[in-house]
């Protein structure tokens, strides 16, 4: 017979025509301004100058100005158009089976050609790149999130791309390798015997793990030693970054206007903090400005919880101490996480702006274990049919947390996650959680401290 439910929508497209057109920085809307990135060698705050071996000028403008909006370049916005508006969805099957009163919606960023929120800044960062003159670029990855996203990235603008990959993952993640390559890119295993830095690791310890510090050092030895033929690109951390990651959200407000309804509460992952900082700065910023009050949560793993454990203190954003000093929540450059299944979330620092707001308390931080993580996974799979990176799995944990609660009180509140990327490249991920092979790794204070004890000592 027919059913009598009204008939529910599931999923909000924008048409293109309304995509947004300007990225959205909240360092316009702080309360107070944040602590400026020091020199390596001086610890004398940074000037344009100092970053010009790694980044373009228009990257080091938009790293540094405090403009509220900066436009989004048309040659941009048309590479954007591949995959862009990504949509937003209500998860009425999620909520169905978690027998929940709240509204979950999450924005679904798997969508993009690499599949996952990361080509959002690695676009514009080659295409800022390209009308400066430059050639080619080299970068780090984990996973192989952002490292097949600059691939994409450098194939849109014709650069040569070369990606200095963590072993660990290098080793777990042969078909991530094989995209990057697909999209014309190189890919090294690091530690790599292509650096003075990989050297030197290799010959102290030849089978070396690797870290995202380690290989962030190796891609700006690359760049820092090129002549300015090769710059540097970053996939996490950088107020740049995290500002073109802020298409997320300036999409999301417009969806939640159409669908005539408000966040209560915004849930992202945290590893370097852009995929969350591109959902919850828009609507942070609402709020600075008087707008409506929104809980937001960051999720990070308890195996590298920079959040939840780190120090609030300047520190290097890499192994080699090559990288400039920030002033973010970090577990000390010196720590090397446990080789868990969320390789985009093993970075020992956290983005300098996510860490402020921390510090301001804007924002809060909570930390699981991967078991817990994982688990939350096959839930939303199971109703939404999405099968979620490991990474975006923290943010789905820590939504159904939040609509667990609202089941518990009885209240309807309005959860929103950013449903940052695609599992299907982390197969063996959900195959060792299935054979009950997954460790919950926590990192004990000794090991955090150990590394802290490191830190580099600023007047």
């Amino acid at each position: 017979g027919h059913s009598t439910v009204k008939d529910q929508q599931y999923k909000y497209v924008l048409p293109e025509k309304d995509m947004p057109r300007r990225w959205y920085n909240i360092q316009a809307d702080l309360p107070k301004p944040l602590a400026p990135p020091l020199h390596p060698g001086t610890h004398k705050p940074l000037c344009e100058e100092d970053l010009l071996p790694l980044f373009p000028r228009a990257l080091i403008a938009q790293e540094m100005t405090t403009e509220r909006y900066i436009d989004i370049p048309q040659a941009v916005l048309d590479v954007y158009k591949l995959w862009r508006p990504t949509p937003l969805f209500r998860a009425h099957r999620l909520e169905k089976a978690l027998g929940t009163p709240a509204k979950i919606y999450y924005k679904w960023e798997g969508v993009s050609p690499a599949g996952s929120h990361k080509p959002n800044t690695a676009v514009p960062q080659a295409y800022y790149n390209k009308m400066e003159g430059v050639t080619s670029l080299a970068t780090e990855t984990g996973a192989g999130q952002w490292g097949s996203s600059l691939a994409f990235a450098g194939a849109q603008y014709d650069m040569d791309v070369e990606i200095y990959q963590v072993r660990c993952s290098y080793d777990q993640k042969p078909y991530r390798r094989a995209l990057m390559e697909t999209y014309g890119a190189k890919c090294y295993p690091s530690p790599s015997d292509r650096t003075d830095y990989g050297r030197s690791l290799l010959a102290s310890e030849p089978g070396h793990p690797g870290s995202l510090g380690v290989a962030i050092s190796e891609a700006v030895e690359v760049a820092a030693k090129s002549g300015g033929k090769t710059k540097y690109a970053l996939g996490s951390v950088l107020n740049h970054v995290l500002l073109h990651q802020t298409v997320i959200g300036e999409e999301a407000l417009k969806q939640f206007a159409e669908v005539g309804d408000y966040p209560d509460v915004i849930v992202g992952c945290t590893g370097g903090g852009s995929n969350f900082a591109g959902i919850a700065f828009p609507f942070l910023g609402e709020q600075l400005r008087g707008g409506r009050k929104v809980r937001f949560v960051a999720v990070e793993p308890k195996a590298c919880p920079s959040l939840t454990k780190g120090t609030f203190a300047y520190d290097f954003g890499d192994t080699a101490h090559l990288t400039p000093l920030t002033k973010m929540h970090t577990l000390g450059s010196a720590f090397i996480p446990p080789g868990f299944h969320s390789g985009g979330l093993r970075y020992h620092g956290m983005a300098p702006l996510v860490s402020h707001l921390l510090a301001l308390g804007l924002i809060e931080a909570t930390a699981y274990f991967q078991n817990e993580v994982f688990a939350a996974g096959l839930i939303f799979s199971k109703a939404e049919g999405i099968l979620p990176a490991p990474e975006a799995n923290h943010a789905i944990r820590g939504a159904i947390v939040e609509a667990l609660k609202c089941k518990e009180t009885g209240e309807a509140k309005t959860i929103l996650f950013n449903l940052c990327g695609h599992g299907h490249f982390d197969m063996t991920a959900y195959q060792a959680y299935a054979a009950g092979k997954l460790e919950d790794k926590e990192s004990t204070d000794a090991e955090i401290g150990m590394a802290l004890s490191c830190l580099p000592t600023v007047e």
